[in-house]
C-alpha cells in the first residue's frame, strides 16, 4: 500500500483520533496506571505494568493488577518506605520470565532512584536528547542496576544502545510525556517534550508500518526504530508517536 505523504498522513491522523480516546484504556494496560491520581504513584504502576507488558493483554492487565494489590495499592509509599519484611509477599509474583525474585530488585532499584536520583523523571530527563531518548534509557538501566542486583533481572529492562527496540520502555515514556487532552497518556512528566519520544515498536506496529512504507528493516530492533521515528516525524515533528495509536489499532484491532 503506498500513498503519498499527505494521503498517509490524512489516514493515519483519522486512525489516532479513532484510538486516541479514554474507550482505548479499557482492553489497555494503561488502566492500571489509570487507577491512580498521585504523580509519583502513577510512574511507579505505570513502570511496573510496562515492564510486564509482553504476551496477552488480559493476562497482562491481570498480573499488573497483582503487583499493585501486591505492594497495597500504594506503589510509591510501598517502594520508599517498604522493610525487607514487606518484600516476601512480592515472592509469589510471576508474569511469564518476569518473577518474584525480579519483582523484589524491580522495588528495591525504584526505593534507589527515588532516594538517590530524585525520581524517575529526573533520571530520563538527565541525558535526554533533542530528538531522542534512547541515550537516556541507557543511562536509566545503568541507574537502576548500580545497587547490588540479580544478574537475571538485567534482561527486564532493555537498552538500546545494545540494538533493542526497547519497546515497553519507549511505550511507558509515550504514557508519561505525552500530554493531548485526549485521556489515555498522562502528561505528567513536563521536563520532557513529546518531540522527543519514540514509537514502541513490536509486531503489530512493525508489520503495519511496513505495509505503509514507513519501514523497510526487516527487524524490530534499534535500527529499525530509528528508521521508523525519522518517517513518523516527517508526518508530527512534535507529537510523531501519536501514530502508535494509529499503528497499533490497524494491527490489533483492524487485522490491516
Amino acid at each position: 500500500m503506498k500513498l503519498k505523504t499527505s494521503e498517509l498522513k490524512t489516514f493515519l491522523d483519522e486512525k489516532v483520533h479513532l484510538y486516541n480516546n479514554p474507550k482505548f484504556i479499557e482492553s489497555d494496560p494503561i488502566q492500571v496506571p489509570h487507577q491512580f491520581s498521585k504523580k509519583e504513584d502513577i510512574e511507579i504502576a505505570g513502570f511496573l505494568t510496562a515492564t510486564i507488558a509482553w504476551g496477552n493483554r488480559k493476562s497482562i492487565i491481570n498480573n499488573a493488577n497483582k503487583m499493585m494489590v501486591l505492594l497495597d495499592h500504594a506503589p510509591y509509599e510501598f517502594v520508599t518506605q517498604h522493610q525487607d519484611s514487606d518484600l516476601e509477599a512480592l515472592q509469589s509474583f510471576v508474569h511469564r520470565t518476569f518473577n518474584g525474585d525480579d519483582f523484589i530488585q524491580f522495588i528495591k532499584s525504584l526505593q534507589h532512584i527515588y532516594k538517590m536520583h530524585n525520581g524517575l523523571e529526573a533520571v530520563f530527563a538527565k541525558h535526554a536528547e533533542p530528538n531522542s531518548l534512547q541515550q537516556s534509557i541507557h543511562e536509566f538501566k545503568k541507574l537502576f542496576f548500580e545497587i547490588p542486583h540479580l544478574e537475571r533481572t538485567k534482561k527486564h529492562v532493555s537498552d538500546p544502545l545494545k540494538k533493542s527496540a526497547a519497546k515497553r520502555i519507549n511505550m511507558y515514556l509515550r504514557w508519561m510525556i505525552r500530554n493531548d487532552n485526549a485521556g489515555v497518556d498522562f502528561g505528567i512528566w513536563d521536563s520532557l517534550s513529546p518531540a522527543q519520544l519514540s514509537c514502541p515498536l513490536d509486531v503489530h506496529s512493525g508489520n503495519v508500518a511496513r505495509k505503509l512504507g514507513l519501514l523497510k528493516r526487516k527487524q524490530n530492533d534499534a535500527k529499525a526504530l530509528a528508521e521508523l521515528d525519522a518517517n513518523l516525524r516527517k508526518l508530527d515533528p512534535n507529537d510523531p508517536v501519536k501514530y502508535d495509536f494509529a499503528l497499533f489499532g490497524l494491527g490489533v484491532f483492524e487485522g490491516f
